[in-house]
């Protein structure tokens, strides 16, 4: 318990001090972010503002969990190192897509093709390494299953191999642009990411709590490393809450696709490592649910040539179009996520007393 403390009030730490540097640094070099012409026109007033935040989130996110390991003395285990790997390969796709933004001046970055093929290198190689053999530990457990999960493994949906690591793929691809696609509003996609991985904090205490190598049962977890898993999620939760302070409305730095897509992985590789994948669909909900509304205006588009169901796509630039301010689509937005935060730990929780 020690280390999740340590690794979450230092990424905090970190963060709320390195931000302010970062800002200073990015608007001295002029790293501001490009603005969509037809966004909202409220949002040209933000032309400027420093982006690639992202990397103080990592940063801090990182530092955090290796001082953790430091003070407490003990080695990064396998799924600590592969949740890393993956926050930090997805920013540096993200880190890719700011820079040519920044320096071809436009409000688009890397091809989406190029995006995609960036992401789908660093899914497939986590996603290999995470059910590799090579990485089983000493009771036969590799870093995730091969198995669909809900709250833990489903034996029904037990998948071959090729099909579990495209299975992952697809979880990696769908948050990592899901969270990249709410990064839309001062500090929206921060402070629901706050509330995410600080579930995912108490997820991974409970399973640690509930080791089936240190209490077997027919209610325990078998999931591999929860007590490193609960450290990350700490670091990226303190990592995000430290960044919010300059990041809520009205911003003063942004977090970038650097931080969008490394946040979005990291999501998606805890909900793999800790066999929860369909319950993150209920905790991360808001980002589901901006990622729908996006393929069904693009589906709706080209279905009917050119009638749209929203306003303008992700769902949140549609309450703007209707005349709500953005604090205040912000905050409705983390009730929202407040919600299925809730709901997803209520599930997690209920499911363990029912079978107590």
């Amino acid at each position: 318990m020690r280390a999740i403390l340590f690794g979450g009030g230092l990424s905090l730490l970190i963060s709320l001090l390195g931000t302010r540097v970062a800002i200073s640094a990015l608007s001295a070099r002029g790293y501001g972010q490009e603005i969509r012409d037809d966004g909202p026109t409220s949002h040209h007033t933000k032309r400027g503002t420093p982006t690639m935040g992202g990397l103080v989130i990592i940063l801090a996110a990182v530092l955090g969990y290796f001082l953790a390991k430091l003070l407490t003395g003990t080695s990064p285990s396998e799924s600590a190192l592969l949740l890393l790997f993956l926050f930090v390969g997805l920013g540096f796709v993200g880190f890719l897509d700011d820079f040519i933004k920044i320096v071809k001046q436009r409000s688009l970055g890397l091809r989406s093709k190029a995006k995609m093929i960036g992401q789908t290198v660093v899914a497939l190689v986590f996603g290999a390494l995470a059910i590799s053999p090579a990485l089983e530990d000493d009771n036969g457990r590799t870093p995730a299953s091969q198995a669909v999960s809900f709250l833990r493994d489903i034996p029904s949906l037990a998948l071959p191999s090729v099909v579990i690591i495209l299975f992952i793929w697809g979880i990696v691809a769908g948050f990592s642009n899901g969270v990249n696609l709410t990064d839309g509003l001062d500090g929206l996609a921060t402070g629901a990411s706050v509330m995410v991985f600080g579930a995912y904090t108490l997820v991974n205490i409970w399973q640690r709590n509930q080791f089936c190598q240190e209490l077997p049962g027919p209610k325990c977890y078998e999931v591999r490393d929860p007590l490193d898993l609960a450290i990350i999620s700490a670091a990226i939760t303190g990592a995000c809450f430290g960044f919010l302070w300059w990041n809520a409305p009205p911003a003063a730095i942004f977090m970038g696709d650097t931080g969008s897509l490394a946040l979005g992985g990291a999501l998606a590789g805890l909900a793999v490592l800790t066999r929860t994948e369909l319950l993150a669909v209920v905790l991360g909900g808001l980002f589901v649910v901006e990622t729908l509304s996006v393929m069904l205006q693009v589906g709706f588009f080209k279905v009917t040539r050119g009638r749209r169901i929203f306003r303008m796509a992700p769902l949140h630039h549609h309450f703007e179009m209707l005349g709500w301010e953005q604090v205040t689509v912000v905050i409705r937005f983390w009730i929202i996520t407040g919600l299925c935060v809730a709901g997803g730990l209520g599930i997690f929780y209920a499911e363990w007393v029912a079978g107590s």
